[in-house]
């Protein structure tokens, strides 16, 4: 394959996840991905900062899709059913990636850098989403548990989603964790 052919991006994240995989993170250089992408590592420095961001690449992009949806909802939403619409738009951003997820999320649990860096995303996204919560006129406290909780629940349809037997859709996972996280809350 050939520098000048398209999706140098898509390339360099397909090479290495491939290599991670097969050699682990820490093995792998960044002129072995650009090799393997058939590009050089100027091209890969063009578009990430180092080898851990072509794992995470995108997860700005999803943030965003959620906090808009959240702030989109209905004014007469509630604060989780706000956090329903940002789950769907994590849904609609993820699209058709389910084994990329999935080989990415292998990757991750593979390495403490790496599980710490998902853990930044995380709680980077539990604040943009508390934020969100709190431009919707959302009571601070509730704004923090609810976004705590979107995110708790993100992480485990995520989880579930990529999981091999799955067949449900993200949408479809998420929201029946919403539903029974109602539930459990009104056990007391």
């Amino acid at each position: 394959m050939g520098r000048w052919e398209p999706d140098a991006v898509g390339r360099l994240r397909a090479a290495a996840l491939e290599l991670f995989a097969e050699h682990g993170y820490e093995q792998t250089t960044v002129a072995d991905i650009a090799e393997r992408a058939g590009l050089t590592a100027r091209t890969f420095f063009r578009h990430f900062p180092d080898k851990k961001e072509v794992l995470f690449q995108g997860s700005d992009g999803l943030q965003q899709a959620m906090v808009d949806a959240l702030l989109a909802a209905p004014a007469g939403a509630g604060a989780m059913q706000a956090m329903a619409e940002a789950l769907r738009a994590a849904a609609a951003y993820f699209g058709d990636i389910r084994e990329f997820a999935r080989r990415r999320r292998d990757v991750i649990a593979a390495n403490a850098v790496l599980r710490e860096r998902e853990l930044s995303k995380l709680a980077a996204l539990a604040r943009a989403l508390e934020q969100g919560l709190r431009e919707r006129g959302i009571d601070p406290t509730d704004a923090l548990l609810v976004a705590e909780a979107g995110t708790m629940v993100f992480r485990v349809a995520f989880e579930q989603w990529v999981a091999r037997r799955e067949r449900r859709g993200f949408d479809a996972i998420a929201q029946d964790l919403l539903w029974r996280l109602g539930g459990l809350s009104r056990e007391r």
